[in-house]
């Protein structure tokens, strides 16, 4: 039961080398998904979160038209997990890469993989993931999180990104793609919650 040390160098997701985009997760946005149930997106959403948390990985949050007053602020319990001390980056663009602000905190974080959330699938989503593509970062939606205007609109769009080069991903696997080792004993408990948080392990999973 020998591990190799960490990788310097990782083709995988990596804490090291991730950052965390959410974009619009806002009460009209998320009212306006018809792909998955509402309430079920944002505790995916909320899982998400707390593993970007668990992991230490940054996390840029975006929404668009607060300061003109035609929609709300992000919902209250994903803004609470993301924490007040992040700088939320409104903008009036439906592309969020291409709003100055929000383009220069995804760049100023260094690191070249980007897990994405956003609503909805079919634009805030696809519009900066072609973009951040093309710019050669690479891109992972986590499809059960994510989610458009009907089922044929999101699926639509993830094959569109997908087809671009995006790597689809979902909790679960996100989790133990960072996690990778039970003997990095540091994150396990965050990294079991969020998997009991998400349905993956039952209640009364334990690490073993």
């Amino acid at each position: 039961m020998t591990s190799y040390a960490k990788r310097i160098e990782d083709h995988l997701m990596s804490p090291d080398d991730m950052v965390l985009a959410v974009i619009d997760y806002q009460p009209t946005q998320v009212n306006s998904i018809n792909s998955m149930n509402n309430s079920q997106l944002v505790k995916n959403a909320e899982v998400v979160i707390e593993l970007a948390n668990t992991y230490n990985i940054p996390i840029v949050l975006s929404t668009v038209n607060v300061k003109t007053g035609r929609n709300q602020d992000t919902v209250p319990v994903l803004k609470k997990m993301i924490g007040e001390d992040v700088p939320s980056y409104d903008r009036t663009s439906i592309n969020a890469w291409e709003d100055k602000e929000f383009n220069e905190a995804i760049k100023a974080t260094g690191r070249k993989k980007i897990i994405i959330l956003a609503l909805w699938t079919e634009a805030c989503l696809t519009f900066p993931t072609l973009d951040a593509l093309r710019e050669g970062y690479e891109v992972f939606p986590v499809v059960d999180a994510v989610g458009g205007t009907s089922p044929l609109a999101h699926e639509t769009a993830l094959r569109r990104v997908e087809q671009a080069g995006a790597q689809l991903t979902s909790i679960a696997q996100l989790a133990c793609e960072l996690q990778r080792d039970w003997n990095r004993s540091e994150t396990v408990p965050g990294f079991v919650k969020a998997l009991v948080d998400s349905g993956a392990f039952p209640q009364t999973e334990s690490a073993n």
